[in-house]
Protein backbone atom coordinates (compact mmCIF):
# COMPACT_ATOMS: atom_id res chain seq x y z
CA UNK A 1 0.00 0.00 0.00
CA UNK A 2 1.57 3.20 -0.90
CA UNK A 3 2.18 5.66 1.90
CA UNK A 4 1.86 9.29 -0.08
CA UNK A 5 -1.46 10.01 2.11
CA UNK A 6 0.00 9.29 5.72
CA UNK A 7 1.65 12.01 7.15
CA UNK A 8 2.75 10.37 10.38
CA UNK A 9 5.50 11.08 12.65
CA UNK A 10 9.39 9.97 11.01
CA UNK A 11 12.22 12.44 12.57
CA UNK A 12 15.87 12.52 11.56
CA UNK A 13 18.01 10.24 14.22
CA UNK A 14 19.62 13.48 15.61
CA UNK A 15 16.27 14.98 16.52
CA UNK A 16 15.00 11.86 18.14
CA UNK A 17 18.51 12.29 20.31
CA UNK A 18 17.82 15.83 21.45
CA UNK A 19 14.14 14.69 22.03
CA UNK A 20 15.09 11.89 23.92
CA UNK A 21 17.87 13.70 26.28
CA UNK A 22 16.04 16.57 26.92
CA UNK A 23 13.24 14.02 28.51
CA UNK A 24 16.30 12.07 29.95
CA UNK A 25 17.67 15.14 31.88
CA UNK A 26 13.93 16.22 32.89
CA UNK A 27 13.97 12.60 34.74
CA UNK A 28 17.34 13.00 36.13
CA UNK A 29 16.39 16.52 37.77
CA UNK A 30 13.41 15.14 39.09
CA UNK A 31 10.93 17.74 37.61
CA UNK A 32 7.75 18.02 39.40
CA UNK A 33 5.59 15.11 37.78
CA UNK A 34 2.69 16.93 37.49
CA UNK A 35 4.74 19.89 34.53
CA UNK A 36 5.65 16.94 32.72
CA UNK A 37 2.51 15.07 32.31
CA UNK A 38 0.98 18.34 31.59
CA UNK A 39 3.55 19.37 28.75
CA UNK A 40 3.75 15.60 27.10
CA UNK A 41 -0.35 15.96 27.10
CA UNK A 42 -0.01 19.11 25.34
CA UNK A 43 3.00 18.04 22.94
CA UNK A 44 0.76 14.48 22.42
CA UNK A 45 -2.33 16.95 21.55
CA UNK A 46 -0.57 19.62 19.33
CA UNK A 47 1.49 17.10 17.54
CA UNK A 48 -1.05 15.94 14.54
CA UNK A 49 1.71 13.34 12.98
CA UNK A 50 1.14 10.81 15.92
CA UNK A 51 -1.43 8.14 15.37
CA UNK A 52 -0.64 5.91 18.78
CA UNK A 53 1.07 5.64 21.68
CA UNK A 54 2.45 2.25 23.02
CA UNK A 55 2.10 2.20 26.73
CA UNK A 56 4.43 -0.82 27.78
CA UNK A 57 4.54 -2.87 31.72
CA UNK A 58 6.10 -6.12 32.53
CA UNK A 59 4.95 -9.31 34.23
CA UNK A 60 6.16 -10.63 37.52
CA UNK A 61 8.76 -12.67 35.20
CA UNK A 62 10.42 -9.53 33.20
CA UNK A 63 8.20 -10.00 29.94
CA UNK A 64 7.64 -6.71 28.57
CA UNK A 65 4.10 -6.03 27.29
CA UNK A 66 3.06 -3.54 24.97
CA UNK A 67 -0.50 -1.92 24.26
CA UNK A 68 -1.05 0.59 21.18
CA UNK A 69 -3.86 3.27 22.46
CA UNK A 70 -5.20 5.46 19.58
CA UNK A 71 -3.53 9.11 20.44
CA UNK A 72 -6.88 10.71 20.38
CA UNK A 73 -8.47 7.86 22.62
CA UNK A 74 -5.16 8.27 25.19
CA UNK A 75 -5.09 12.11 25.44
CA UNK A 76 -8.78 11.91 26.17
CA UNK A 77 -9.03 8.98 28.46
CA UNK A 78 -5.45 8.54 30.09
CA UNK A 79 -6.33 8.19 33.71
CA UNK A 80 -8.67 5.86 33.01
CA UNK A 81 -7.28 2.98 31.18
CA UNK A 82 -7.66 -0.76 32.53
CA UNK A 83 -6.89 -4.51 31.32
CA UNK A 84 -7.40 -7.73 31.98
CA UNK A 85 -4.34 -8.42 34.50
CA UNK A 86 -6.06 -12.33 34.70
CA UNK A 87 -4.07 -12.85 31.43
CA UNK A 88 -0.61 -11.77 32.65
CA UNK A 89 1.20 -14.38 34.17
CA UNK A 90 1.93 -14.02 37.95
CA UNK A 91 -0.88 -11.11 37.82
CA UNK A 92 -4.28 -11.04 39.14
CA UNK A 93 -6.63 -14.12 39.35
CA UNK A 94 -9.68 -14.70 36.58
CA UNK A 95 -12.68 -13.64 39.58
CA UNK A 96 -10.78 -10.23 40.31
CA UNK A 97 -9.42 -9.64 36.86
CA UNK A 98 -9.28 -6.15 36.10
CA UNK A 99 -6.32 -3.67 36.67
CA UNK A 100 -5.35 0.38 35.58
CA UNK A 101 -2.56 1.29 33.78
CA UNK A 102 -1.36 5.06 34.88
CA UNK A 103 1.36 6.87 32.78
CA UNK A 104 4.67 7.28 33.69
CA UNK A 105 4.82 10.76 31.51
CA UNK A 106 8.92 10.83 32.35
CA UNK A 107 9.27 7.66 30.97
CA UNK A 108 8.76 8.85 27.54
CA UNK A 109 11.25 8.17 24.51
CA UNK A 110 10.77 9.25 20.73
CA UNK A 111 11.62 5.87 18.36
CA UNK A 112 13.11 6.11 14.99
CA UNK A 113 10.86 4.87 12.77
CA UNK A 114 12.44 2.79 10.15
CA UNK A 115 12.83 0.39 13.25
CA UNK A 116 9.70 1.27 15.54
CA UNK A 117 6.77 2.26 12.89
CA UNK A 118 6.26 5.86 11.97
CA UNK A 119 3.58 7.77 13.75
CA UNK A 120 4.60 6.23 17.61
CA UNK A 121 5.62 7.36 21.01
CA UNK A 122 6.74 4.72 23.40
CA UNK A 123 5.71 5.11 27.45
CA UNK A 124 6.08 3.15 30.61
CA UNK A 125 3.07 2.64 32.47
CA UNK A 126 2.77 1.89 36.34
CA UNK A 127 -0.01 -1.13 36.94
CA UNK A 128 -2.65 0.08 39.45
CA UNK A 129 -4.72 -2.03 41.34
CA UNK A 130 -9.00 -1.71 41.71
CA UNK A 131 -8.38 0.87 44.73
CA UNK A 132 -6.06 3.16 43.30
CA UNK A 133 -3.09 1.64 44.74
CA UNK A 134 0.22 1.09 43.20
CA UNK A 135 -0.03 -2.94 42.19
CA UNK A 136 1.90 -5.26 44.23
CA UNK A 137 3.44 -7.67 41.76
CA UNK A 138 4.37 -4.79 39.33
CA UNK A 139 7.96 -4.76 40.07
CA UNK A 140 8.84 -1.70 38.74
CA UNK A 141 6.10 -0.04 40.52
CA UNK A 142 8.10 -1.62 43.96
CA UNK A 143 11.30 -0.39 42.64
CA UNK A 144 10.49 3.39 41.73
CA UNK A 145 8.70 3.31 45.13
CA UNK A 146 11.75 2.11 46.92
CA UNK A 147 13.94 4.63 45.05
CA UNK A 148 11.81 7.46 45.63
CA UNK A 149 11.66 6.39 49.67
CA UNK A 150 15.49 6.39 50.03
CA UNK A 151 15.66 9.77 48.29
CA UNK A 152 13.32 11.15 50.49
CA UNK A 153 14.73 9.59 53.82
CA UNK A 154 18.72 9.25 53.22
CA UNK A 155 18.69 11.87 49.79
CA UNK A 156 20.18 8.74 48.42
CA UNK A 157 19.94 8.56 44.61
CA UNK A 158 20.24 4.92 43.56
CA UNK A 159 22.69 4.28 40.31
CA UNK A 160 22.45 1.68 38.05
CA UNK A 161 24.49 0.36 34.72
CA UNK A 162 23.88 -2.94 33.21
CA UNK A 163 26.62 -4.93 30.48
CA UNK A 164 24.06 -6.99 28.94
CA UNK A 165 25.12 -10.23 26.56
CA UNK A 166 23.26 -11.33 23.89
CA UNK A 167 23.86 -14.08 20.78
CA UNK A 168 22.55 -13.23 17.43
CA UNK A 169 21.84 -15.98 15.60
CA UNK A 170 20.53 -16.98 11.89
CA UNK A 171 16.93 -17.04 11.30
CA UNK A 172 13.58 -15.34 12.83
CA UNK A 173 12.07 -16.72 15.70
CA UNK A 174 15.24 -19.01 16.27
CA UNK A 175 13.98 -19.74 19.46
CA UNK A 176 10.38 -20.37 19.39
CA UNK A 177 11.70 -22.86 16.19
CA UNK A 178 14.17 -24.26 18.47
CA UNK A 179 12.12 -27.65 19.10
CA UNK A 180 11.85 -28.22 15.54
CA UNK A 181 15.48 -27.49 14.45
CA UNK A 182 17.40 -28.79 18.39
CA UNK A 183 20.04 -25.71 17.63
CA UNK A 184 20.79 -22.38 17.65
CA UNK A 185 23.07 -21.35 14.04
CA UNK A 186 25.72 -18.73 14.31
CA UNK A 187 26.22 -15.99 12.22
CA UNK A 188 29.63 -14.89 13.30
CA UNK A 189 32.58 -17.45 14.66
CA UNK A 190 35.03 -14.75 14.80
CA UNK A 191 35.31 -14.09 19.09
CA UNK A 192 36.26 -10.87 21.01
CA UNK A 193 36.81 -7.92 19.96
CA UNK A 194 37.10 -9.25 16.98
CA UNK A 195 34.00 -8.74 13.88
CA UNK A 196 34.51 -7.63 10.23
CA UNK A 197 33.15 -4.40 9.09
CA UNK A 198 30.66 -5.90 7.07
CA UNK A 199 30.09 -9.22 8.63
CA UNK A 200 26.09 -9.53 9.79
CA UNK A 201 27.35 -9.36 13.69
CA UNK A 202 28.34 -6.13 13.12
CA UNK A 203 26.28 -4.59 10.77
CA UNK A 204 23.64 -5.80 13.76
CA UNK A 205 26.02 -4.09 16.70
CA UNK A 206 26.29 -1.02 14.34
CA UNK A 207 22.66 -0.72 13.87
CA UNK A 208 21.41 -1.63 17.05
CA UNK A 209 23.74 1.02 18.32
CA UNK A 210 22.72 3.90 16.58
CA UNK A 211 19.07 3.24 17.62
CA UNK A 212 19.74 3.35 21.28
CA UNK A 213 21.75 6.62 20.74
CA UNK A 214 18.74 7.86 19.39
CA UNK A 215 16.60 7.26 22.12
CA UNK A 216 19.09 8.93 24.45
CA UNK A 217 20.86 5.83 25.57
CA UNK A 218 24.07 7.42 25.89
CA UNK A 219 26.23 4.96 24.42
CA UNK A 220 30.07 4.25 25.79
CA UNK A 221 31.17 1.45 23.72
CA UNK A 222 30.13 -1.71 21.77
CA UNK A 223 32.03 -4.85 20.71
CA UNK A 224 31.43 -8.74 19.83
CA UNK A 225 31.91 -10.96 23.09
CA UNK A 226 34.11 -14.01 24.21
CA UNK A 227 31.61 -16.38 22.29
CA UNK A 228 30.88 -16.78 18.69
CA UNK A 229 28.15 -14.35 17.36
CA UNK A 230 27.95 -13.40 20.95
CA UNK A 231 27.42 -9.22 21.52
CA UNK A 232 27.61 -6.40 24.18
CA UNK A 233 26.44 -2.75 23.70
CA UNK A 234 27.63 -0.54 26.95
CA UNK A 235 25.85 2.81 27.70
CA UNK A 236 25.80 5.05 30.27
CA UNK A 237 24.88 4.66 34.29
CA UNK A 238 21.46 5.92 34.84
CA UNK A 239 18.53 6.54 37.83
CA UNK A 240 17.65 3.11 38.85
CA UNK A 241 13.82 3.07 37.29
CA UNK A 242 15.26 4.26 34.20
CA UNK A 243 18.23 1.88 34.54
CA UNK A 244 15.80 -1.10 34.67
CA UNK A 245 13.37 0.92 32.10
CA UNK A 246 16.87 0.79 29.27
CA UNK A 247 16.74 -3.11 29.81
CA UNK A 248 14.15 -3.84 28.50
CA UNK A 249 14.25 -1.37 25.76
CA UNK A 250 17.92 -2.58 25.29
CA UNK A 251 16.07 -6.13 23.97
CA UNK A 252 13.57 -5.05 22.25
CA UNK A 253 15.92 -2.80 20.34
CA UNK A 254 17.66 -5.62 19.33
CA UNK A 255 14.97 -7.90 18.41
CA UNK A 256 13.45 -5.47 16.42
CA UNK A 257 16.37 -4.94 14.61
CA UNK A 258 17.59 -8.36 14.07
CA UNK A 259 14.51 -9.20 12.86
CA UNK A 260 14.74 -6.75 10.27
CA UNK A 261 17.85 -8.43 9.20
CA UNK A 262 15.76 -11.70 8.91
CA UNK A 263 17.72 -12.50 12.41
CA UNK A 264 17.16 -13.41 15.92
CA UNK A 265 18.96 -11.44 19.24
CA UNK A 266 18.80 -14.27 21.39
CA UNK A 267 19.26 -13.50 25.47
CA UNK A 268 19.06 -17.34 27.08
CA UNK A 269 21.44 -17.10 29.70
CA UNK A 270 23.06 -20.67 27.95
CA UNK A 271 21.72 -21.26 24.57
CA UNK A 272 24.80 -23.04 23.40
CA UNK A 273 27.07 -25.35 25.46
CA UNK A 274 30.88 -25.26 25.10
CA UNK A 275 30.93 -21.56 25.14
CA UNK A 276 30.50 -18.35 27.51
CA UNK A 277 27.04 -17.77 28.22
CA UNK A 278 25.27 -14.77 28.57
CA UNK A 279 25.40 -12.30 31.63
CA UNK A 280 23.89 -8.79 32.70
CA UNK A 281 26.64 -7.35 35.18
CA UNK A 282 25.28 -4.97 36.91
CA UNK A 283 26.77 -1.98 38.09
CA UNK A 284 25.35 -0.13 41.37
CA UNK A 285 26.45 3.14 43.51
CA UNK A 286 24.87 5.62 45.24
CA UNK A 287 25.40 8.75 45.36
CA UNK A 288 24.35 11.59 47.52
CA UNK A 289 24.31 15.73 46.77
CA UNK A 290 25.92 14.59 43.84
CA UNK A 291 29.14 12.78 45.97
CA UNK A 292 29.44 9.21 45.11
CA UNK A 293 29.01 7.52 48.41
CA UNK A 294 31.12 4.40 47.09
CA UNK A 295 33.97 5.89 46.17
CA UNK A 296 37.18 6.09 49.30
CA UNK A 297 40.85 7.02 47.92
CA UNK A 298 41.75 5.50 51.35
CA UNK A 299 39.40 2.90 51.81
CA UNK A 300 40.28 -1.15 50.91
CA UNK A 301 40.34 -1.38 46.98
CA UNK A 302 39.22 2.13 47.00
CA UNK A 303 35.60 2.33 47.90
CA UNK A 304 34.00 3.08 51.10
CA UNK A 305 33.20 1.35 54.31
CA UNK A 306 29.68 1.86 53.47
CA UNK A 307 30.58 0.07 50.28
CA UNK A 308 31.82 -3.06 51.74
CA UNK A 309 28.76 -3.08 54.07
CA UNK A 310 26.84 -2.86 50.53
CA UNK A 311 29.29 -6.05 49.48
CA UNK A 312 28.61 -8.08 53.01
CA UNK A 313 25.06 -8.39 52.77
CA UNK A 314 24.97 -9.06 49.54
CA UNK A 315 26.99 -11.99 49.70
CA UNK A 316 25.17 -12.97 53.00
CA UNK A 317 21.90 -12.99 51.01
CA UNK A 318 23.53 -14.62 48.15
CA UNK A 319 21.68 -17.62 47.80
CA UNK A 320 18.39 -16.13 49.19
CA UNK A 321 17.91 -13.87 45.87
CA UNK A 322 19.45 -16.13 43.41
CA UNK A 323 16.55 -17.13 41.97
CA UNK A 324 15.72 -13.65 41.48
CA UNK A 325 18.73 -12.99 39.91
CA UNK A 326 18.68 -16.13 37.74
CA UNK A 327 14.99 -16.75 36.79
CA UNK A 328 15.04 -19.49 34.53
CA UNK A 329 16.57 -23.10 33.92
CA UNK A 330 18.58 -22.15 31.75
CA UNK A 331 20.58 -19.53 33.46
CA UNK A 332 22.32 -22.01 35.88
CA UNK A 333 24.13 -23.89 33.40
CA UNK A 334 25.57 -20.28 32.80
CA UNK A 335 27.06 -20.60 36.68
CA UNK A 336 29.80 -22.86 35.03
CA UNK A 337 33.13 -22.24 36.59
CA UNK A 338 34.65 -23.26 33.15
CA UNK A 339 33.69 -20.24 31.47
CA UNK A 340 34.45 -17.58 34.18
CA UNK A 341 31.02 -18.19 35.85
CA UNK A 342 30.49 -16.23 38.84
CA UNK A 343 29.10 -18.62 40.89
CA UNK A 344 31.58 -18.30 43.80
CA UNK A 345 29.81 -16.55 46.31
CA UNK A 346 32.90 -14.12 47.50
CA UNK A 347 34.09 -10.68 46.38
CA UNK A 348 37.18 -9.56 44.60
CA UNK A 349 38.93 -6.74 42.37
CA UNK A 350 40.14 -9.19 40.40
CA UNK A 351 38.65 -12.74 40.25
CA UNK A 352 35.80 -13.04 37.76
CA UNK A 353 34.33 -16.24 38.93
CA UNK A 354 33.13 -14.07 42.08
CA UNK A 355 29.55 -13.30 42.29
CA UNK A 356 30.12 -9.74 43.62
CA UNK A 357 33.89 -7.73 41.97
CA UNK A 358 35.26 -4.15 42.87
CA UNK A 359 36.35 -2.74 39.48
CA UNK A 360 38.83 -0.25 39.20
CA UNK A 361 37.58 3.12 39.42
CA UNK A 362 37.29 6.93 40.32
CA UNK A 363 35.45 9.33 42.37
CA UNK A 364 32.96 8.99 39.14
CA UNK A 365 32.96 5.74 38.51
CA UNK A 366 33.46 3.96 41.88
CA UNK A 367 30.95 1.32 42.05
CA UNK A 368 29.96 -2.62 42.65
CA UNK A 369 29.59 -4.81 40.15
CA UNK A 370 26.97 -8.53 40.42
CA UNK A 371 28.29 -10.61 38.06
CA UNK A 372 25.96 -13.33 38.72
CA UNK A 373 22.75 -12.14 37.42
CA UNK A 374 21.07 -13.54 33.77
CA UNK A 375 20.41 -11.35 31.13
CA UNK A 376 17.18 -13.25 31.35
CA UNK A 377 15.53 -11.80 34.99
CA UNK A 378 13.39 -9.42 35.64
CA UNK A 379 15.29 -6.07 35.78
CA UNK A 380 13.13 -4.19 38.11
CA UNK A 381 13.25 -6.87 40.66
CA UNK A 382 17.05 -7.53 39.98
CA UNK A 383 17.66 -3.82 40.83
CA UNK A 384 15.05 -3.74 43.35
CA UNK A 385 16.65 -6.75 45.29
CA UNK A 386 20.28 -5.55 45.09
CA UNK A 387 19.73 -2.69 46.06
CA UNK A 388 17.47 -3.41 49.17
CA UNK A 389 19.76 -6.18 50.26
CA UNK A 390 22.74 -3.86 50.03
CA UNK A 391 21.42 -1.35 51.75
CA UNK A 392 18.58 -2.96 54.35
CA UNK A 393 19.51 -6.50 54.25
CA UNK A 394 21.67 -8.31 57.34
CA UNK A 395 25.56 -9.02 57.57
CA UNK A 396 26.28 -12.76 58.22
CA UNK A 397 28.91 -13.96 60.95
CA UNK A 398 30.48 -15.87 58.47
CA UNK A 399 34.35 -16.26 59.01
CA UNK A 400 36.11 -14.59 56.46
CA UNK A 401 32.92 -13.37 54.45
CA UNK A 402 34.16 -11.89 51.35
CA UNK A 403 36.42 -14.96 50.62
CA UNK A 404 34.45 -18.04 52.40
CA UNK A 405 34.39 -21.54 50.66
CA UNK A 406 30.15 -21.13 49.45
CA UNK A 407 28.69 -21.39 45.82
CA UNK A 408 25.48 -20.60 44.33
CA UNK A 409 23.02 -22.77 43.23
CA UNK A 410 23.83 -25.17 39.69
CA UNK A 411 20.37 -25.97 39.47
CA UNK A 412 16.96 -24.35 39.70
CA UNK A 413 15.31 -26.47 42.09
CA UNK A 414 18.02 -25.62 44.75
CA UNK A 415 18.07 -21.98 44.11
CA UNK A 416 14.04 -22.59 44.97
CA UNK A 417 14.28 -23.94 47.99
CA UNK A 418 16.50 -21.61 49.26
CA UNK A 419 14.48 -18.22 47.88
CA UNK A 420 11.38 -20.59 49.62
CA UNK A 421 12.51 -20.89 53.36
CA UNK A 422 14.25 -17.33 53.36
CA UNK A 423 12.67 -14.72 55.67
CA UNK A 424 14.56 -12.41 53.60
CA UNK A 425 12.52 -12.87 50.50
CA UNK A 426 9.59 -12.79 51.71
CA UNK A 427 10.63 -9.28 53.55
CA UNK A 428 11.52 -8.22 49.94
CA UNK A 429 8.33 -9.44 48.20
CA UNK A 430 5.87 -10.10 50.99
CA UNK A 431 4.41 -13.52 51.09
CA UNK A 432 1.68 -12.91 48.22
CA UNK A 433 4.25 -11.73 45.42
CA UNK A 434 6.84 -13.81 46.52
CA UNK A 435 4.19 -17.14 46.52
CA UNK A 436 3.22 -16.27 42.96
CA UNK A 437 6.48 -16.08 41.58
CA UNK A 438 7.56 -19.13 43.34
CA UNK A 439 4.84 -20.87 41.70
CA UNK A 440 5.87 -19.56 38.60
CA UNK A 441 9.56 -20.47 38.34
CA UNK A 442 8.32 -24.18 40.33
CA UNK A 443 6.35 -24.71 36.91
CA UNK A 444 9.05 -23.93 34.89
CA UNK A 445 11.32 -26.41 36.62
CA UNK A 446 8.61 -28.90 36.21
CA UNK A 447 8.28 -28.11 32.41
CA UNK A 448 12.11 -29.27 31.88
CA UNK A 449 14.43 -32.34 33.16
CA UNK A 450 15.71 -31.83 36.73
CA UNK A 451 19.38 -32.88 35.75
CA UNK A 452 20.28 -30.71 32.96
CA UNK A 453 23.11 -32.70 31.41
CA UNK A 454 25.60 -31.21 29.02
CA UNK A 455 23.04 -30.93 26.18
CA UNK A 456 20.64 -27.96 25.85
CA UNK A 457 16.76 -29.19 26.19
CA UNK A 458 14.44 -28.31 24.16
CA UNK A 459 11.93 -27.67 26.78
CA UNK A 460 14.45 -24.71 28.61
CA UNK A 461 14.06 -23.03 25.10
CA UNK A 462 10.53 -23.98 24.50
CA UNK A 463 9.28 -22.79 27.69
CA UNK A 464 11.28 -20.31 28.90
CA UNK A 465 9.17 -17.02 29.69
CA UNK A 466 11.20 -15.03 27.28
CA UNK A 467 9.99 -16.60 24.24
CA UNK A 468 6.66 -15.55 23.36
CA UNK A 469 5.39 -18.76 22.00
CA UNK A 470 1.45 -19.05 23.75
CA UNK A 471 0.70 -21.93 21.23
CA UNK A 472 3.38 -23.95 22.20
CA UNK A 473 2.98 -23.04 26.11
CA UNK A 474 -0.86 -24.38 25.99
CA UNK A 475 0.19 -27.83 24.89
CA UNK A 476 2.33 -28.56 28.10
Amino acid sequence: MSNELQNFLSLPYEELEELNLHAKQQRKNRVDPGKIQEERLKYLTDEKRIKAVTVMFSDLEGRLHMLDYDKKFLVNSWDNLTFDGSSIRGFTAQKESDLRLGMDWSAFYWTPSDVFGSGKVLVFGEVIDKDGSPYGADMRGILKAYAKGKFKSDGYTLNAANEIEGFLFNGLDAERRYHETGKFEYVNTGGYYHSMPSDPLRLFIDKAAEVQRAMGFENEKDHPEVAPSQFEINYSYGEVVAAADQIQLYKLICRQVATKMGLTACFLPKPVVGVNGNGMHTNVSITKDGKNLFWDPKGEEKVSKMAWSFVDKILTHGNDICLMLNASVNAYRRLDPHFEAPNQIKASAVDRGSMVRIPIGNEKSSRVEVRSVGPDANPYMVLYSVFKTGLDGHTSKIKNLRQADRYLPDNIYTALENFNKAEWTTKLLGEDVKGRYSELKQASADRCARLLGTVVKTQEVQFHHEVYNQWLWNQF
